[in-house]
C-alpha cells in the first residue's frame, strides 16, 4: 500500500540520452561503464535536486537492521571497495573474481566495484558444495574468491587444486588464516 501511495516518488528521473538510445536515435557509446555512467550520473542528479531523495540502496535484514544508501554514499563506497580489489586483491581490468555471499550490503558493493574496475563478477549461492566451488574456480580461472566464515573451510579444502586463484577474500567480522579481511581492508 505503501509504495502505491507514493509511487510517483519511486519513479526514475528521465535520462533523455537514455531514451534516445532506446529509440535508435542516439548510438550506443562505445565504452559505457554502469558504475560511472548511470550511478555516478543519478549521485549528481541526487546532489543538485532539492529535497529529500530516494535511496540506491536499502536493506533490511531479518532482525530489522537496516542499511540506507544515497546514490552517492553508494557511489562512495563502491570506489572504496574497488580499491580493495585493485589493491591488496591485485585484480586488473578482465581478472575474474567469484563472489559467494547471501544477498548483503557487501554483495551490492562488490558488484559495483567490479563494474568499476572491469574485473568480471561471477556470483554464486551460499548453497555451493565445496566440489562445487571447485569446479567455480578451475572453469572460471577466477584469481579471487569472497565469501564468508561459513564457505571459508570449503574453499579452503580445493584452494590447492586451483591453480590460477591468487586471494582469499573473507566478510567477517573475525580474521583468517591465509584470508585477507575485507572489512579491515575496507
Amino acid at each position: 500500500r505503501l509504495f502505491h501511495q507514493y509511487h510517483r516518488a519511486f519513479v526514475p528521473l528521465n535520462f533523455s540520452d537514455y531514451e534516445a538510445i532506446n529509440r535508435c536515435e542516439k548510438e550506443v557509446p562505445e565504452y559505457f561503464n554502469f558504475a560511472s555512467d548511470v550511478l555516478d550520473k543519478w549521485s549528481q542528479i541526487e546532489k543538485e535536486r532539492k529535497g529529500p531523495s530516494n535511496p540506491a540502496l536499502w536493506w533490511i535484514n531479518g532482525k530489522g537492521s537496516e542499511v540506507k544508501w544515497s546514490f552517492e554514499e553508494l557511489g562512495i563506497l563502491s570506489r572504496k571497495a574497488a580499491n580493495v580489489l585493485s589493491g591488496p586483491c591485485d585484480l586488473q581490468r578482465g581478472d575474474r573474481v567469484i563472489v559467494i555471499l547471501p544477498r548483503i550490503p557487501e554483495w551490492w558493493l562488490l558488484n559495483v566495484a567490479c563494474m568499476r574496475t572491469g574485473v568480471i563478477f561471477i556470483p554464486g549461492t551460499t548453497q555451493l558444495t565445496a566440489k562445487d566451488i571447485c569446479y567455480r574456480l578451475l572453469t572460471s580461472k577466477a584469481k579471487c574468491i569472497v565469501t564468508t566464515d561459513a564457505l571459508a573451510p570449503a574453499v579452503d579444502s580445493v584452494a590447492s587444486k586451483c591453480q590460477s586463484l591468487k586471494t582469499k577474500l573473507i566478510v567477517s567480522e573475525s580474521s583468517r588464516a591465509k584470508w585477507l579481511n575485507f572489512s579491515d581492508l575496507f
